[in-house]
């Protein structure tokens, strides 16, 4: 069984009258990328810095490795907040070099990473520039930049992609996909689902504070799927029968799948009985099934 690196039990957070958090359990596992998902306001930038001893816990424990975070973690993880902050004033290469030394390399080391994150992000133009001068996504690749510079073990990324265009987000998803490719954990809030579907593991989802789904990604999807199929044939196919009933236009069809019935076994009848030109197991998307779970009362 994978180390549990960030472990999350009973937690329970108010701020005045307000529960923002009720009873909250889940794991985030070694070398997976984890996906943080809720409505705005639903919890999780006030879980993420609960664990990382900004806010204090009203009720449960919340911990890294098996302890309670403390400044000596500083070297192992990586924390990108949801409100960017940078000294604009500075120059860009000079700032990766300072938070690099923060983190415990020496100045070559530091100085040889900002380069070559640089170049990755097509900024090793910008090096001399005051960050002011950047546009905003420039400004925020910077601040991934920071956040990635010591290669950290254990990635907290609070909305990554906030206000990137998509050719810039998929550069981002790519350093992260790279990042876990070399060993790193990560787990990332974010209000893009298909983010999610590209590169996570496994996901939280929040509602009124409490977990509303929780596990591998294809097991939820799977939970939230019709239990249909969509089918192109050639042949002579019933509306019903034992096993499914259909919706058939001429030679496309869907099949509903019968409760105790499997997918398995509607295929092997179909194999016998047509010919199958074309065959897709209706998934729902996870955008779906965020609206859908949203909306549930």
């Amino acid at each position: 069984m994978s180390k549990s690196v960030i472990s999350v039990k009973n937690f329970s957070k108010s701020f005045g009258n307000r529960k923002v958090i009720d009873d909250l359990n889940f794991e985030v596992f070694e070398g997976e990328i984890f996906a943080f998902l809720g409505a705005n306001g639903s919890g999780k930038t006030t879980t993420i810095r609960t664990l990382l001893n900004i806010y204090q816990a009203d009720k449960g424990e919340l911990l890294i490795n098996g302890k309670v975070y403390s400044s000596e973690m500083a070297a192992y993880l990586g924390y990108l907040p949801e409100e960017r902050g940078l000294y604009l004033t500075s120059r860009v290469l000079e700032t990766l070099v300072y938070f690099g030394q923060l983190k415990g390399l020496t100045k070559v080391e530091a100085t040889d990473n900002a380069k070559k994150y640089l170049a990755k992000v097509d900024l090793e133009d910008k090096e001399k520039s005051e960050l002011k001068k950047l546009s905003s996504g420039q400004q925020q690749k910077i601040q991934l930049g920071i956040t990635v510079m010591n290669n950290p073990k254990l990635l907290i990324l609070d909305e990554p992609t906030k206000g990137l265009d998509p050719v810039n987000r998929e550069l981002l998803l790519s350093i992260l996909m790279d990042l876990n490719n070399s060993g790193s954990t990560i787990i990332f809030s974010t209000h893009q689902m298909e983010e999610v579907e590209k590169i996570a593991d496994r996901l939280l989802m929040i509602k009124d504070g409490r977990a509303a789904l929780y596990g591998n990604l294809s097991e939820v999807k799977e939970k939230y799927s019709d239990n249909s199929i969509h089918i192109s044939f050639e042949g002579k196919l019933p509306e019903e029968n034992e096993l499914f009933s259909a919706k058939i236009n001429k030679n496309v069809a869907t099949l509903f799948i019968k409760n105790g019935k499997t997918q398995k076994e509607v295929i092997k009848y179909l194999a016998d009985n047509i010919r199958i030109n074309r065959l897709e197991e209706n998934v729902p998307s996870l955008n779906d099934i965020f609206i859908k779970v949203m909306n549930n009362k």
